[in-house]
């Protein structure tokens, strides 16, 4: 019998050689036979395709016999001379009684690598497949691999281009390990290679996904126009920039730029508009035969035009609207303002008023507005008409004015006046929220359903609803139950919905009550005061809409079962409607309990380029201030420019803004959603104050296809501070208000109503005019945050294995010392550990002043430009396709069960990554409480006896003295070195930890 150990491929190895790549081999042994697969050089996701095949000599001992599979760096490709061929990757143990008996029944399936000792740095997984082969089996695939291996000598080794850059004595070496067979141990070393790719493999087994043979071509390198690098690597770092703003010039030029544009407006660049306000017309003349007079008013300078709406039989019509033409697009100096009839045919020409544009004012901000007058219409030849006047404001702008907002723009010419209304900027403010707790106590004389009257102590439940959220008590018995639960609700002000308690029986209600969530039905605590609960009486019959239509309870009764309730709007909470580590507001909901604005915040939107959707606009969200900017519509290329800017008050400087661009999709008939391009998140903790921050942000989109930059976002970012005190202040403070640690909420609970939060700010701003539609809150607040994504679990993952990067640094750094690596390095730390023992008062300021000095050594390097989102942090660049196809699947799944059979076994391969180094966290810890806990009697022994002659020696013996005796003893030279543990390592290894009691 035979033992076969199929090994198909690893991914996401450890880097050793020093530039983040490695030279990945594997070494199998097995009852004291070794082989070894083929180095492939600089892979960290090699494939070896290889099938290693072992003797079983005595087949009852299979389940006594372990598969040690391990994967070796190989350092002979970079070092020839190196003392150690190889270096441990990590390697998976495997009971060879766990094999499959036979090829057909194999399964492909990924271990995690696992460490060999407590400071190896392993990382990744590996795919194997580890079957039995019967003798005869194993004969006829024998003579196979032999023919095999013969053609392959035969045919042309085609190698990469890393392979061929390799010395040649290492290539002949290669081949001649593909020809070895060498007598090991008693046993038969054959390194055996597949050539062609594996066979598909049998229906119902796991099905491996191939991994992309590499990280996407980052993107090109955005045009000019900054100054200065991306910070990220590649096309989605950050671009800093320099415009012309009024912000960041000299005093001098600052003043001289007021002139152009309001000092509010300081963060964007003035752009020109041609400003034409229509008020109303007086004494039009008549077009028709029966003598009525449809008029509207047609807006024309050259191609572009705007029109007012007509208004029926009205010789003296109001409009009251305002038309706004960029400067940058005019193409001719005259404006007409012509007044027509609306006809079934062809609109009539009543009259018309001419303009030189050239002639037109100038009015900036803060100016008062222009004062509109009368013009007399005039027919096509110039000629004035006996009748008719029209009133109009005609002048030269910025988008500083206060009309630029309401205004019809000439870029949306082409749209209907619907379309035109979902283009204009507008302000949002989020619905006011808080929580409504509600706290069922008891309920009394409960009338059971009908048909059960004989029946007593029957379960009942009480349903609390508000909206749509619905929780429910645990059942009782009748008809006195008892319950006190409290329950935990989000309302938002106004407060249409009212609460709705409904007694139930077996899904039949048997009693209810609605109550309106207002004074004084439910009062507010801001103070976290104790509230009286209430008795409210039960109706059996009413419906909630009856109850919204006013329909009294129980008007003709005078007996009616009761519910008691402890109502309250818990106002002195701070309701999370965003994920917390992107909070834009920690404020109360109680406006009382606030505290004081600390600075401004101001966002200029100026423009864009390269983005991939037509009708973009941007959205920003700090704090319950959303604001929209207008929506352009481009007919060329798609390199918008807003200019917009907005201001926000800031109440805590660990709070993060939102940006967000999208494409309008009803700006004509076809209604569409709004599709996303791209975020941008900014904390303003990182941002220096009274500082203007100009970059251009790289926007990008996560498909199941892959990660792709869908264009760049410029803006300007300034922070001022109008409170430094207060600012430094907070630091000390808790993030959140005092309710949420002085009557805390449960997770579970909190993840509940924050879900709640965010779908009934959604539900409010979506009945806005225009509306903020439900997909761009959702995309906003991130709804789907909390889904499982695979990709996200080895960001996390490797996040939580670099935070033990500083102290293996310090580690190996210590480790050099001590073993003399740097003799003038460690002679200093010999005489400053000299210094410390002999003043050991200097030891504490001396660690606080090696502080200070590095933090101002850290200074130079610090980060000139807000922090973006980083792609190769969130593994957005090296996902998988199957993995982010996963992350964008629906719940539940709509895949194949094989795929959804290798996706599982692949989150249980990372998730046995994080279970092995919690586990090994948790190790350390039981080991270190198994000191004196006499788990193990001897060991607690030993280190108590030992404790007591340490304390001892330290009392008869000066500090001093101790302290240079074990200093020196761990600086010693490396010839006074043993190569073995030490005694102290050799004891704390051998302390029991609670890994063995599990099952």
């Amino acid at each position: 019998m035979k033992l076969a150990v199929e090994i198909c491929d690893a991914s996401e190895l450890a880097a050793k050689d020093g530039s983040g790549s490695c030279n990945p081999l594997v070494e199998v042994e097995f009852d004291d036979q070794r082989q070894r697969t083929a180095t492939k050089p600089g892979d960290r996701s090699p494939y070896w395709n290889e099938t290693l095949v072992f003797d079983v000599r005595d087949p009852g001992r299979l389940p006594s016999l372990a598969v040690d599979v391990s994967v070796l760096h190989d350092k002979r490709l970079q070092d020839q001379n190196a003392v150690r061929a190889h270096t441990f990757l990590g390697r998976v143990r495997i009971n060879a009684d766990s094999a499959a008996r036979s090829v057909e029944e194999a399964v492909l399936q990924r271990y995690p690598l696992e460490k060999r000792g407590l400071f190896s740095r392993v990382s990744g997984d590996m795919a194997l497949k580890i079957y039995l082969i019967p003798d005869e089996a194993s004969e006829n695939e024998q003579q196979q691999q032999a023919g095999g291996v013969v053609q392959e000598q035969q045919e042309s080794v085609v190698r990469s281009g890393f392979a061929a850059a390799s010395s040649g004595g290492e290539q002949h070496q290669q081949q001649e390990e593909k020809q070895e067979v060498v007598k090991e141990g008693g046993g038969i070393r054959r390194t055996l290679h597949a050539v062609g790719a594996p066979p598909p493999p049998p229906p119902g087994q796991t099905v491996v996904m191939p991994r992309p043979a590499g990280p996407p071509a980052p993107a090109p390198a955005p045009p000019g126009g900054g100054s200065g690098g991306g910070s990220g690597g590649g096309a989605y770092g950050l671009v800093e920039t320099k415009p012309p703003l009024p912000a960041k010039m000299g005093p001098r030029a600052a003043a001289a730029a007021a002139a152009k544009i309001a000092s509010t407006y300081d963060m964007v660049e003035a752009m020109s508009y041609l400003f034409v306000s229509v008020i109303k017309a007086r004494d039009l003349p008549t077009k028709d035969v029966t003598g009525a007079l449809d008029p509207f008013v047609e807006v024309k300078v050259g191609n572009f035009k705007g029109i007012t709406k007509h208004l029926d039989k009205n010789p003296n019509p109001v409009w009251r609207q305002t038309f706004a033409f960029s400067r940058v697009h005019l193409q001719t100096n005259q404006l007409e303002v012509i007044v027509k009839d609306k006809d079934v045919v062809k609109d009539d020409f009543v009259g018309r008023v001419a303009f030189d544009v050239t002639d037109i004012p100038s009015r900036v901000p803060p100016d008062s507005p222009l004062a509109p007058q009368w013009y007399r219409l005039a027919d096509r030849s110039g000629e004035k008409l006996r009748h008719g006047e029209i009133m109009l404001a005609v002048w030269m702008g910025t988008q500083a004015d206060e009309a630029f907002a309401e205004a019809w723009h000439s870029d949306a010419h082409s749209l209907s006046q619907e379309g035109v209304t979902n283009t204009r900027a507008k302000v949002y403010y989020s619905p006011k929220l808080m929580y409504l707790k509600v706290v069922v106590i008891a309920a009394q004389d409960i009338v059971p359903a009908a048909g059960a009257a004989g029946e007593k102590g029957r379960p009942c439940i009480a349903k609390i609803q508000l909206g749509s959220q619905v929780r429910r008590t645990r059942p009782q018995g009748q008809p006195s139950p008892v319950w006190n639960e409290e329950f935990m609700f989000v309302a938002a002000e106004p407060f249409e919905e009212p609460l709705v308690v409904t007694i139930e029986e077996r899904n039949e209600a048997v009693g209810r009550v609605i109550i309106p969530v207002a004074a004084p039905y439910v009062p507010r605590n801001d103070l976290a005061k104790s509230i009286e609960p209430k008795w409210f009486n039960l109706a059996r019959h009413m419906t909630v809409d009856e109850a919204g239509a006013g329909v009294p309870a129980n008007k003709d009764r005078t007996f009616a079962s009761k519910i008691h309730l402890r109502l309250s709007l818990e106002t002195a909470y701070h309701v999370l409607d965003e994920p917390t580590h992107y909070s834009s507001d920690l404020n109360p909901a109680a406006k009382k309990l606030r505290k004081g604005s600390i600075g401004i915040l101001e966002l200029g939107i100026l423009s864009a380029r390269g983005l991939s959707s037509p009708n973009p606009y941007c959205v920003a969200k700090y704090g319950p201030k959303w604001v929209r900017t207008r929506t352009l519509v481009l007919m060329g290329p798609l390199n918008p420019s807003w200019n917009e800017q907005y201001t926000w008050e800031v109440f805590d400087s660990c709070t993060v803004l939102t940006v967000a661009v999208f494409n309008n999709g009803n700006v004509f008939e076809d209604r569409k959603p709004d599709q996303r391009v791209g975020k941008v998140r900014i904390r303003l903790s990182t941002l220096e104050t009274d500082r203007v921050y100009t970059h251009l942000y790289p926007l990008m989109t996560l498909t199941p296809s892959g990660l792709k930059k869908t264009g760049e976002l410029h803006l300007a970012v300034r922070f001022t501070c109008t409170a430094w005190a207060n600012m430094l202040a907070q630091y000390g403070r808790p993030l959140l208000p005092k309710m949420h640690y002085s009557h805390p909420i449960s997770v579970l609970q909190l993840d509940y109503l924050r879900f709640q939060a965010m779908q009934m700010v959604a539900t409010r701003l979506a009945r806005a005019e225009p509306p903020l539609r439900r997909e761009v809150v959702e995309y906003m607040l991130d709804v789907d945050s909390h889904m499982f994504s695979l990709r996200r679990s080895k960001a996390n993952f490797n996040r939580i294995t670099s935070l033990f990067s500083g102290a293996v640094a310090v580690a190996r750094w210590m480790d050099g010392i001590c073993k003399w690596k740097n003799p003038l390095t460690t002679i200093l730390v010999h005489v400053l550990f000299l210094i410390l023992v002999c003043y050991p008062e200097l030891i504490l300021p001396t660690v606080f002043l090696y502080l200070f000095i590095i933090g101002l050594w850290n200074y130079r390097r610090r980060p000139r430009k807000p922090p973006h989102m980083d792609t190769m942090l969130s593994y957005a660049e090296l996902a998988h396709p199957d993995e982010l196809d996963e992350e964008f699947d629906t719940f539940p799944t709509s895949k194949p069960s094989d795929v959804v059979r290798m996706r599982y076994d692949r989150l249980r391969s990372v998730a046995g990554r994080v279970q092995t180094v919690v586990g090994d966290l948790a190790t350390q810890g039981e080991r270190a409480q198994a000191l004196l806990s006499w788990r193990d009697p001897r060991a607690t022994s030993i280190f108590i006896m030992l404790s007591l002659i340490v304390a001892v020696v330290l009392y008869v013996t000066p500090f001093q003295v101790v302290a240079v005796v074990l200093g020196l003893y761990l600086l010693r030279h490396p010839r006074f070195r043993s190569k073995q543990p030490s005694v102290p390592f050799n004891f704390y290894k051998r302390l029991p930890a609670k890994s063995d009691m599990l099952l």
